[in-house]
């Protein structure tokens, strides 16, 4: 079947120097497309790239601040004269900060306006917002195109401790459903993948002791997930590429794909 076949596509990854955002990149490129490997950190984006062209993918870094709106256009410009016009969009970039954690030194009450919004401009305004309005739009004025965002599972019941976090995410959901609607009728889908538990550089230390034992809060989500592990990133890839191929969801729009190990079905 060529339903996932993405031979022709030019898909922009952003934060693809991350764990989940690199191995999305990687599965995009194994299925045809051609990848924009965008991102701060060049050694690791490079890094990527040449794991990608060792696969038989065509890929490239392309530096980019998804926080900053003159980088993502400069990044978008350099991305097209390459590769050609980007047809699939993955935001991956975002994470949590231990400044807008609660925990049994800083209540809920002493997070700083300032941190709260800090966290809140790197999941949305650089998880979504700038990205979508910088080349989703861009897609929107040539009527193609797919649109991928990252949720959370924190996203839909909010987690213990990473209020902040799961605040924004919560709102990368609303504003997922908002594109999928006004773009519909210009052929751009949007649409979302929430990932369950899968160990990365910004969660590694709560998830497991010095020791690489798991933390007691891992134990609690081991417990809580029904198949009773954490996710690996390529686990990702199947849902990833289903929603970037227009064959395969060309009627697909405002869902949400939770990949999470049966997390969220979780209750008593």
């Amino acid at each position: 079947m060529n339903l996932f076949d993405l031979s022709g596509e030019v898909a922009a990854v952003i934060g693809a120097t991350g764990v989940v955002g690199g191995a999305l990149a990687q599965g995009l490129a194994a299925a045809g497309a051609k990848v924009a490997v965008l991102g701060r950190n060049a050694d690791r984006g490079q890094a990527r790239v040449k794991a990608i062209k060792g696969a038989g993918g065509t890929g490239a870094f392309f530096s980019a601040d998804a926080g900053n709106r003159g980088s993502l256009q400069t990044a978008h410009r350099a991305v097209t004269d390459s590769l050609g016009a980007p047809t699939i969009l993955v935001n991956a970039a975002g994470g949590n900060d231990p400044k807008v954690t609660v925990t049994a030194e800083r209540a809920f009450n002493q997070i700083s306006t300032e941190d709260w919004q800090a966290n809140f401009d790197l999941n949305l305004v650089a998880g979504v917002l700038l990205p979508c309005q910088e080349f989703g739009a861009a897609m929107a004025e040539r009527g193609r195109g797919s649109i991928i965002n990252i949720a959370s599972v924190s996203a839909h019941i909010p987690l213990s401790r990473v209020v902040a976090y799961s605040a924004a995410k919560a709102a990368v959901l609303s504003v997922t459903q908002f594109l999928a609607r006004e773009w519909a009728t210009k052929g751009v889908r949007v649409n979302s993948i929430t990932p369950g538990f899968f160990p990365a550089e910004q969660n590694r230390r709560l998830l497991f002791n010095d020791d690489g034992s798991p933390t007691a809060r891992a134990k609690s989500i081991l417990g809580h997930t029904p198949m009773g592990r954490f996710g690996e990133a390529d686990e990702l890839l199947g849902a990833a590429i289903f929603l970037a191929s227009h064959k395969a969801s060309s009627f697909v729009t405002g869902a949400d794909i939770r990949v999470d190990g049966g997390f969220l079905s979780q209750t008593i």
